[in-house]
Parts: C-alpha cells; sequence; structure tokens
C-alpha cells in the first residue's frame, strides 16, 4: 500500500505511478527501478492537478526548488480513458444512487 500525493488516498502499488526526480523534472518510473527517493500518484488528472497546486513533488522527493511535471502530464494524459458525454467514467465520486459524496470540512 502506498500513499497518492495527489489525493492523499491509499492503493495498492499496482493502480499508482512512480515518479523520481531527475535533473529539476519530475519523471514517471514505469518500470519502478530507477534511483531516488519515489512518490506516487494515481493516474489521474485530477490528483495531478492536486498535487502540483499543493507542491508535493518538491516535498515528497525532497528535492530543492520547483519541479518540472510536463512528462508527467503528458503521461497521465495519454493514460487516462476519454469518455463520451453523458457516459459515467465510473462510481468515482458518487454514492451508490448517483448522489455526489460529500466532503468532510
Amino acid at each position: 500500500m502506498r500513499t497518492c500525493v495527489g489525493c492523499k488516498r491509499r492503493a495498492l502499488i499496482g493502480e499508482l505511478l512512480r515518479v523520481v526526480a531527475v535533473a529539476g523534472r519530475v519523471v514517471v518510473d514505469e518500470g519502478r527501478r530507477l534511483p531516488g527517493r519515489g512518490a506516487w500518484l494515481h493516474p489521474d488528472p485530477d490528483c495531478l492537478a492536486k498535487a502540483e497546486r499543493r507542491r508535493a513533488f518538491p516535498r515528497a522527493l525532497r528535492a530543492p526548488g520547483a519541479l518540472d511535471a510536463r512528462e508527467v502530464r503528458e503521461h497521465v494524459g495519454r493514460t487516462t480513458p476519454h469518455h463520451d458525454p453523458g457516459t459515467s467514467p465510473g462510481s468515482r465520486g458518487f454514492k451508490e444512487a448517483g448522489r455526489p459524496v460529500m466532503s468532510q470540512p
């Protein structure tokens, strides 16, 4: 089990992307073999946006200064399934009857 740096939810390793800092950039470690400290992220644009907004990558990877996450954005954009309007992308964010999940303050 690992924790996503974007949404802070725990998930199995197989459901998350491992990312590492390499020369001032955040890169996806598809083989999970690159050296250095890694961070884990759901392959979801929402989780990526949250991680970037909270500046989670430099903190999680213990890297000084800002990191360029362009490669991760491109990877997530390629791997995210696209849904037609009017179809359900899944149960994410909705309860059993289609009502939105209420967040705690």
